[in-house]
């Protein structure tokens, strides 16, 4: 089967997805508008729909005709929905005016998938086993992935997956079209930090007769960026962002608290456990300088992205065989960004692959990345991801050769 040549045929209205989609994204698990869309982009194929009790989630199951007496191996494909609560600037005819964005691509990920399952669809009687096409929402901090494997993502198809792939774009660093992955650790581990620090307000005039939870803070934030290449291996990192900061009214006063919350990557085990008491330490000593007091909480999000080498291997075949042996490239380092398809990876054996969608006649090395409001991703890399989602079930469920005497 010529998965790539039947992609193109289907590459317009795949666009016309992601466009549409685009236009109108939705944030967290409730995606009501993405859902609907995905279902008639679904609707007449052969599969079994699943709809989501918590969230807007959309599980699919496609039922190979190739499998010996309905048996067979069963592939997880996934495809994330959800957008992000950051206002557009990238200047496309179909940017949202809504607020929100899909400014790390996962519009182009659901558009894909739809189009893996109308490609898959068509050669369902070569199918030696089963499909199902996770459609997910709420990855973007909600934990979407761990709500479906909570209602049965991966039995869908009446047995475990033996096999999961997922896909995601990027809109800088790497040239359109261009797949890269690595055996083991691709994508580190994230955590939450959320401080408060409450100290005793008071007039800006006179800051000694208060508790200034500003000037504190901002030490723990600093002492806290020191503390990250201090205390942690170069050669195994740690990164510490402090994203948010709350505090005060008017310049002249002096609140009686201050907030900020942080994001923390890890790509170990070992640092993972130790980064939770050595916050709480660094905050700790901060405040008792400064006569104040820290309330930590900490909030581990998802685990490292750990591939299985085979997986990695087997999809790096797939890949060159379909798209060119000059397509495939093992990234040299993992990934600072976090990803909850790690939940899957970490029951079934599998591989997260990354895409470049980098706009044409744009340098990757200087093109806005992923969350920014200026990112811009170029669909026209849609058709080879959802051969390439394709490619990876049919390879894995071709019918094993006949063996005659």
């Amino acid at each position: 089967m010529d998965l790539r040549d039947d992609a193109r045929s289907l590459h317009p209205d795949l666009v016309q997805l992601r466009r549409a989609l685009h236009r109108e994204p939705e944030v967290g698990l409730d995606l009501p508008r993405t859902r609907d869309r995905v279902l008639t982009a679904l609707q007449g194929l052969p599969l079994e729909i699943h709809r989501g009790e918590s969230t807007t989630s959309v599980t699919a199951v496609l039922r190979g005709g190739a499998a010996p007496d309905g048996d067979g191996l069963v592939v997880l494909l996934r495809g994330d929905m959800d957008a992000l609560p950051v206002a557009e600037n990238s200047g496309e005819d179909f940017a949202a005016e809504t607020g929100t964005m899909h400014a790390c691509g996962h519009d182009l990920h659901t558009a894909a998938l739809a189009g893996a399952a109308q490609l898959l669809a068509a050669h369902r009687d070569r199918l030696a086993g089963d499909v199902v096409f996770m459609f997910q929402p709420g990855e973007e901090g909600w934990d979407g992935a761990g709500r479906m494997i909570d209602e049965g993502v991966l039995t869908a198809a009446g047995r475990r997956a033996d096999h999961a792939y997922g896909l995601h774009v990027f809109s800088n660093k790497i040239p359109a079209g261009l797949v890269t992955t690595r055996p083991g650790v691709f994508l580190s581990a994230s955590h939450a930090l959320d401080v408060t620090v409450h100290g005793a307000g008071g007039h800006g005039s006179n800051p000694h007769t208060a508790r200034d939870p500003i000037a504190a803070a901002a030490e723990m934030i600093t002492s806290l960026q020191t503390m990250v290449t201090r205390r942690f291996d170069m050669f195994d990192p740690v990164v510490l962002t402090v994203g948010v900061v709350r505090a005060g009214t008017r310049r002249n006063i002096i609140p009686d608290t201050a907030q900020f919350e942080a994001t923390i990557r890890s790509f170990s085990d070992t640092h993972a456990e130790q980064l939770p008491q050595l916050v709480r330490e660094v905050c700790a000593g901060v405040a008792a300088a400064h006569g104040v007091r820290a309330e930590v909480t900490w909030h581990d999000e998802y685990p490292r992205t750990v591939n299985d080498a085979d997986e990695v291997g087997f999809a790096g075949e797939v890949c060159a065989e379909l798209l060119g042996e000059e397509r495939f490239t093992i990234a040299p380092e993992p990934v600072s960004g976090s990803e909850d398809f790690s939940r899957v990876l970490a029951a079934i054996p599998g591989a997260f692959l990354g895409m470049g969608a980098c706009p044409d006649g744009v340098d990757p090395a200087a093109a806005p990345m992923n969350h920014s409001p200026l990112a811009r991703f170029d669909d026209g890399v849609l058709a080879d991801a959802a051969a390439l989602y394709a490619s990876l079930a049919t390879t894995r469920l071709a019918p094993a050769p006949e063996v005659t005497a």
